[in-house]
């Protein structure tokens, strides 16, 4: 962990801080050292986090309570961190909708595309060409297993992970040669508020271990500056193997299908849920 400060510090900044793999973020990169700004919506979930990690850590973690889905929220976050000496950005903000898509509001798919693909992208944009004029630094953008294939019931939602996951891999090409590392984390179901809360799919009932957002972040960490895709857990990993190499497209659209269907409520929720806010 020392290592990664001293190639990635003296701070990060973390989107969809306030639960989940954000949170987690938050802690084990200041258990590393680094100075923090978390960025979420909800500001009182800011403010204990960042009380908590500064009394265990002994790090300068400041908050910035901003909801990246509205219009000009990255201009925004630029403007307040612009002062900061930032040598990681981790993307973790995020929402995700259930159930058929036709059956969904248009607002709310179109508002998921927002956070899940406009903002990584400026994101990327304004902090890739950051670093790489300073010739160091590092970019974790947080996408899915299901972005890897098309998944019925979350379809949105998988295609703009599918955004993530192949924006994250070109960029770590075109970047390395400036010392800039992008990783794309692509976990699978993850024990965060988001999906424990979520209404609509019971994400327990998929055949998949749930992992803790713990392991996740650790092993995101431990590959940061070595892989450009990570998914963590050998589940997971085996899945990612047989969609890529070894699984029909059409056969892997019609497996989730039958398995998120079957993890549907029988009303579904209509609306988004926060994975990290």
């Amino acid at each position: 962990m020392t290592k990664l400060h001293s190639k990635y510090g003296p701070s990060a900044l973390i989107t969809g801080a306030s639960s989940g793999i954000g949170a987690e973020f938050a802690h084990q990169l200041a258990g590393a050292g680094f100075d923090l700004i978390l960025v979420a919506r909800r500001r009182q979930k800011l403010e204990v986090l960042a009380a908590e990690l500064r009394t265990q850590f002994g790090v300068q973690v400041d908050i910035v309570g901003l909801d990246l889905s509205q219009t000009g929220a990255v201009d925004e976050l630029v403007k307040q961190t612009g002062g900061y000496d930032v040598g990681l950005v981790v993307n973790c903000a995020g929402v995700f909708t259930v159930g058929p898509f036709i059956g969904n509001d248009a607002k709310d798919e179109a508002d998921l595309v927002t956070l899940n693909v406009l903002v990584p992208m400026q994101l990327a944009h304004h902090f890739g060409r950051k670093l790489a004029q300073m010739q160091r630094g590092g970019i974790i953008l947080v996408a899915s297993t299901v972005g890897h294939q098309a998944a019925p019931y979350l379809a949105n939602y998988a295609a703009t992970k599918a955004y993530v996951a192949t924006l994250g891999q070109a960029l770590n090409y075109e970047l390395k040669g400036s010392g800039v590392t992008v990783q794309v984390l692509s976990p699978g179901p993850t024990h965060t508020e988001g999906v424990e809360e979520a209404a609509g799919i019971d994400f327990g009932a998929l055949p998949l271990p749930m992992m803790a957002p713990k392991r996740v972040v650790a092993k995101s960490l431990k590959r940061l500056g070595r892989r450009a895709l990570v998914v963590p857990g050998p589940v997971n990993k085996v899945m990612d193997v047989m969609g890529k190499y070894l699984t029909p497209r059409p056969v892997l659209t019609r497996m989730f299908g039958f398995l998120l269907s079957r993890a549907l409520d029988e009303k579904p929720n209509q609306g988004t849920h926060r994975i990290s806010a």
